[in-house]
């Protein structure tokens, strides 16, 4: 398995998708539930190769990526060949950017000493959508580029 297997509510979300995957391996309601029953281990299987069909389509169409802790902010663009970073930090450590009251902070200090902004680009390697995971294990989610795209702006 490639990727990570794809929660039990994220399989309830994409059950009819799931049954489209099963269909097209000639596997009908009847066969799957003899599988879960009789053959655990092919059901299995299953499951981890849907997941990783799942993460592979999610990661190939992504193009924004976010994280955030408690003094820094992550947001990430990126392209089929290269991923553009910006990073927000502070030292205060009164500030938490995980919470509103933090990101009110920000928007009012944005162009303070207290606020360190960075850019960075790199060219991915042979596994684009392998980094782009590694980016989520380490707590990054899905974004619409918004963020991004307001602050990038602000630094032109």
């Amino acid at each position: 398995m490639k990727y990570t297997r794809l929660t039990k509510e994220q399989l309830e979300e994409l059950h009819v998708e799931f049954a489209n995957f099963l269909a097209s391996q000639q596997i009908d309601k009847e066969e799957w539930e003899d599988l879960k029953k009789n053959k655990p281990e092919v059901a299995e299987e299953e499951l981890n190769v849907f997941s990783d069909l799942v993460w592979e389509g999610a990661l190939t169409a992504a193009r924004y990526m976010e994280h955030f802790s408690k003094n820094h902010i992550f947001l990430f663009r990126f392209d089929e060949t290269s991923i553009d970073t910006v990073v927000l930090k502070t030292e205060n450590t009164s500030v938490d950017f995980l919470k509103k009251e933090g990101l009110e902070w920000l928007s009012e200090n944005m162009f303070s000493p207290e606020v360190e902004i960075r850019k960075g680009a790199k060219t991915f390697g042979e596994d684009r959508n392998g980094e782009l995971f590694e980016i989520i294990r380490q707590g990054a989610f899905f974004s619409n580029g918004e963020l991004y795209h307001q602050i990038a702006d602000l630094m032109k």
